[in-house]
């Protein structure tokens, strides 16, 4: 087909519109905020950036970030991976109803997680009060420290590095392992000397991730770093924005460059190193190994058992217990029990129910329109024609390239694109829902790519193009063919990305204002402003929601194809 006639057709329109929709989603805002912190008098320069770094606040913040990622990201990697090894290697039972639990803390909103764990351990932690075994009231609170912060950034990560692991598992071909295992080799001998290289570039993937996951989280830092006087990088922004508005919205968009810049940096520095650790596999892949684990297998299953415990029950059980006392500090017992929390924000407060209407109404819209790119992006990623494949595989690959950047560089960038009327139309989306809604597309469009994507490798090309040969126009190839059978991929990744927005405050945290807050904001307001009970409720309702959706998920992927849902194995 020549060129002239594809740019003609509907698949021609189709492929332009969803070109045009992608560089205005990503690179319009983000060439705003690369133009304000790396220009000066309208040419490149880091003079902007060198000045922000000499400052005391900003070198502080950054340091306090690149610590905090770089040791919570570390004990993520330890952690996942010895549950994905686990998982992936072992004859344990019960397998998908381990992944399923394992990857909740994943889907809860980082600041959902800090506030659950500071109810869980804290002074006034209502189980350990119940207990007896509290600390004094008055005392530090263990999280309120750098090492606090670590420990709940490695937790809150931990899922992300395990489901990398995971995948990487399962496309290993066993002529090596099995060969190692022929020979005489022990489980650890064949992990240490087999298995952990040829899963270098997947450690190397999974590390990076959970970096630049850590790097750019704000529920976390902000909960626990304000009261402990450790400042990141993204909460300092926060603070900065928040205390002077938009008049100091230059500066910060030069704080925000150097974060983004951050990021980018470890995705660069990850692709560098699995060039140069990436084996050759023999053979293609196979079922994953079953090490049989003897009389060990019941221990390991309850080490699984109490990890699960540890980073799921107890704080999501300190969270209820938090939400169904009169006043924080109190334990829970016959007198003080009380549903008047719930009643309070689902029924009482016009803030609450306003946030959830919101969170719902673009998190929903935003899943939609997502899903519904996605499914053609993917499409022409998979094209016979190179130019029209290679240059979707460029738009996903800055799809990736963005969601690797942090939620609150994106809010600046949007912040940037749209504080001023749009032209012709004069009309603001600043201080509006829109501008949530258009971050979200733009942060959370490649969550949906990538199970679309999957289901398309695996369809069969003659399918198109018989349809072709019968004359089928491409929109209606994609209505009778393609729709239905990657409807269940998609609806898997609108999913995804739905429950990913709709309780995230990274994002939101900077473009949020009255009448306009989101459930995250609504619950980080509270819990900052001293309303702990309102906040374990509210909290609560999203807990439940999201555990919903992801049983809703997990039933849709039944019918989608094999990987679209990690934790189905």
């Amino acid at each position: 087909m020549k060129t002239p006639k594809f740019l003609s057709s509907g698949e021609g329109l189709t492929f332009a519109a969803v070109t045009l929709f992608v560089l205005a989603l990503f690179v319009f805002p983000l060439s705003l905020l690369a133009r304000t912190g790396l220009t000066e008098g309208g040419s490149l320069s880091f003079a902007p950036l060198a000045e922000a770094i000499s400052s005391r606040s900003v070198w502080r913040a950054l340091t306090h970030s690149l610590i905090t990622a770089l040791f919570s990201s570390a004990l993520s990697l330890v952690v996942g991976t010895a549950v994905a090894l686990v998982m992936g290697l072992t004859n344990i039972r019960w397998k998908a109803s381990f992944t399923f639990l394992l990857l909740i803390p994943m889907m809860i909103p980082p600041h959902v997680t800090a506030i659950a764990w500071i109810q869980a351990v804290g002074p006034s932690s209502p189980i350990l009060r119940t207990l007896g075994i509290a600390p004094e009231l008055g005392a530090t609170h263990p999280l309120y420290s750098a090492g606090g912060m670590i420990f709940l950034l490695g937790v809150q990560h931990t899922p992300l590095v395990f489901l990398v692991l995971l995948a990487a598992l399962r496309t290993l071909p066993r002529e090596m392992s099995d060969a190692a295992r022929i020979a005489g080799a022990k489980p650890l001998r064949l992990l240490g000397r087999i298995l952990l290289p040829l899963l270098a570039p997947a450690l190397i993937a999974a590390f990076a991730l959970a970096f630049v996951s850590a790097l750019g989280n704000f529920g976390i830092q902000a909960l626990l770093g304000i009261p402990a006087r450790y400042i990141t990088l993204p909460v300092l922004i926060w603070q900065r924005l928040a205390s002077f508005g938009p008049s100091v919205l230059t500066d910060v968009a030069v704080i925000a460059t150097l974060l983004a810049l951050v990021a980018v940096g470890i995705i660069l520095a990850q692709t560098a190193l699995l060039a140069r650790s990436r084996a050759r596999l023999i053979g293609p892949p196979q079922a994953p190994l079953h090490i049989a684990l003897g009389r060990w297998r019941g221990l390991v299953e309850t080490a699984l058992a109490l990890l699960i415990a540890a980073t799921l029950v107890l704080p999501i059980t300190a969270l209820l217990a938090t939400a169904l006392v009169t006043t924080y500090g109190l334990p829970l017992n016959a007198d003080t029990i009380t549903l008047d929390n719930f009643t309070e924000i689902l029924f009482r407060q016009s803030v609450t129910a306003r946030a959830f209407a919101n969170s719902t109404l673009t998190a929903g819209a935003a899943a939609a329109i997502i899903a519904l790119g996605c499914v053609f992006l993917a499409r022409f990623m998979t094209d016979a024609r190179g130019p029209v494949r290679r240059l979707s595989t460029g738009l996903a690959t800055l799809a990736e390239m963005t969601y690797a950047i942090p939620g609150l560089v994106i809010s600046i960038a949007f912040i940037l694109a749209f504080i001023k009327p749009l032209p012709l139309l004069n009309v603001s989306l600043y201080n509006t829902l829109w501008i949530i809604f258009l971050a979200y597309l733009c942060a959370f469009f490649s969550i949906a790519l990538k199970p679309v994507s999957a289901a398309y490798v695996q369809l069969d090309p003659a399918l198109d193009e018989a349809a072709r040969i019968a004359g089928a126009g491409f929109l209606i190839r994609m209505r009778r063919i393609f729709l239905p059978l990657i409807a269940p991929a998609a609806a898997s990744g609108a999913i995804l990305v739905f429950l990913t927005a709709y309780n995230e405050v990274t994002v939101s945290a900077l473009l949020w204002s009255t009448g306009n807050e989101t459930i995250g904001t609504a619950i980080y307001n509270y819990e900052d402003g001293g309303y702990t009970t309102l906040a374990a409720a509210m909290s609560s309702v999203t807990v439940l929601a999201t555990i919903v959706l992801m049983v809703l998920l997990d039933l849709l992927g039944r019918r989608a194809p094999p990987g679209v849902i990690p934790w189905r194995i």
